[in-house]
């Protein structure tokens, strides 16, 4: 690898850019950079699925936008979000043969071109982005820098992937369930899910649907500067977050008080989770305290109760069942069980059974489950620390979209997702940060702080004076303890 492209490697995006600024580097040798360590790296990890080198090469070639990311390297995950030009595959067969071109950007694109940031490519994703695994048929498995017969987490484990083993300092990630947040802990990188209508999800997304847009970044401040560039409304957008009272980046080193914070280290109907991922947690609460915060045993209530949760069941299925849909009108013919995975053709036609009026009484059930957990935080608490999975990155396969016991998928996606998804009903800002490292085999263990709903202010703040008492800058998959 040559010097540039290992001086840059561990670079964080704010560094990167302040190379570019400054003169010390072109936008063109930072993207020479960046080709050279995904060419290097990537066929060990697989995390990058579509590369768009000579597009990325004309793009430097002219004027890049002056934002605050200008000449960083950037990638975008292979799933509903348009990049004019360029084709999407949604992690799909079909759709990868198609190759059709976007013909505009999404909001969220137009706005990463606006920061600066130059696009390379895209990063692997589970179809549809059904599974918190990234392992697609039509691509094959992301695998986990940290050891590789392990998963990266789903469903942006391309991206998530791709920032931790050093190929881009950033990349696009998007988050319905924990789609941003696990792949976050498996990789050990920043995953920050953004509130329900900070990022805008146009033209063609619902902001009061569970998804968002954001990214997998190396540090706090970037994901700071990251959301002063790329939140606020749309044209047209109805859920509409808070604006902060300032910039993001000025809450890093602020001081946030000494705060009320609940600790969950176990899942919440009662059954323990791995011992790695209770240790995390527990040892977050005493960080935080040795901060000057007070952490007590505490969490919503409503997280405990199973029943709500399967109107969340029934909306996944109709919407994977709007996906293929979708794709029979992209295809111009009826879609058959050859054209999609056997886990989505499964809920596609589970989606079947469901009536208008079930639709309706899943969406109440889902207010209501949002309403009852930022209840929690109403009452006092300023923040829930909690494991962002129960256990270990699993092994890669744990998670097969072509398993034909759609039961035991679903029981085991639903334990993948239980502190992460009641986030995505909530609304509520969530942060996965690198904390923890498991003590047999090193692999990374996320923990993750939960603000209430806009609050993502002061879930930075804590973000990084977590990162100031325990930096993680330094572990690097392949590197020592």
């Amino acid at each position: 690898m040559g010097s540039l492209a290992e001086e840059t490697r561990w670079m964080d995006a704010v560094g990167q850019a302040g190379l570019v600024s400054s003169g010390q580097v072109t936008s063109a040798e930072m993207l020479e950079a960046a080709i050279e360590r995904i060419i290097d790296l990537d066929p060990s990890v697989n995390a990058v699925v579509m590369r768009w080198f000579d597009a990325a090469r004309a793009t430097v070639a002219g004027p890049v936008p002056g934002g605050v990311f200008r000449g960083v390297p950037f990638l975008l995950k292979d799933l509903l979000v348009a990049y004019a030009g360029q084709p999407l595959s949604d992690g799909n067969q079909r759709l990868k043969e198609a190759a059709v071109p976007s013909l505009a950007d999404a909001t969220v694109v137009a706005r990463f071109r606006a920061a600066g940031l130059v696009t390379v490519g895209r990063t692997n994703s589970a179809e549809f982005g059904s599974l918190p695994a990234t392992e697609p048929l039509v691509w094959g498995p992301t695998r986990n820098p940290w050891l590789t017969d392990r998963s990266a987490g789903g469903s942006s484990g391309g991206s998530a992937a791709a920032v931790a083993s050093g190929m881009v300092a950033v990349a696009h990630a998007s988050d319905g369930g924990g789609s941003i947040r696990i792949p976050a802990s498996c990789c050990g990188v920043v995953g920050l899910k953004p509130s329900q209508g900070r990022v805008s999800l146009g033209p063609y997304g619902d902001e009061s649907g569970p998804a968002v847009h954001f990214c997998h970044t190396r540090s706090v401040r970037d994901a700071a500067a990251m959301l002063d560039a790329v939140s606020g409304p749309g044209v047209g957008d109805t859920v509409i977050a808070p604006p902060p009272a300032r910039p993001y980046v000025c809450e890093l080193g602020a001081d946030p008080g000494s705060l009320r914070i609940g600790l969950l280290d176990h899942y919440p109907w009662g059954e323990p989770v791995h011992e790695e991922s209770a240790t995390a947690a527990r040892d977050a609460g005493g960080l935080l305290e040795s901060l000057g915060h007070r952490v007590e045993p505490g969490f919503p209530a409503a997280l405990a109760d199973r029943g709500p949760w399967r109107s969340v069941g029934v909306l996944r299925a109709v919407n994977i069942r709007a996906m293929v849909s979708r794709l029979a009108e992209s295809l111009g013919r009826p879609v058959t069980a050859a054209d999609v995975e056997p886990v989505n053709w499964a809920l596609a036609e589970q989606a079947r059974e469901v009536s208008a009026v079930d639709h309706v009484r899943a969406l109440e059930s889902r207010t209501l489950l949002r309403r009852a957990v930022q209840q929690w935080w109403a009452d006092g608490f300023d923040l829930l620390v909690t494991p962002t999975l129960g256990e270990p990155p699993a092994p890669i396969g744990a998670f097969a979209g072509d398993t034909a016991d759609l039961s035991a998928l679903a029981a085991r996606s639903g334990q993948c997702v239980a502190f992460t998804q009641p986030f995505n009903i909530s609304g509520q800002p969530a942060i996965s940060l690198p904390l923890h490292w498991s003590a047999d085999d090193g692999l990374p263990i996320g923990v993750q702080l939960v603000a209430a709903y806009g609050r993502e202010d002061l879930l930075l703040r804590v973000a990084h004076q977590l990162e100031q008492a325990r930096p993680w800058a330094g572990r690097r998959p392949g590197t020592p303890a």
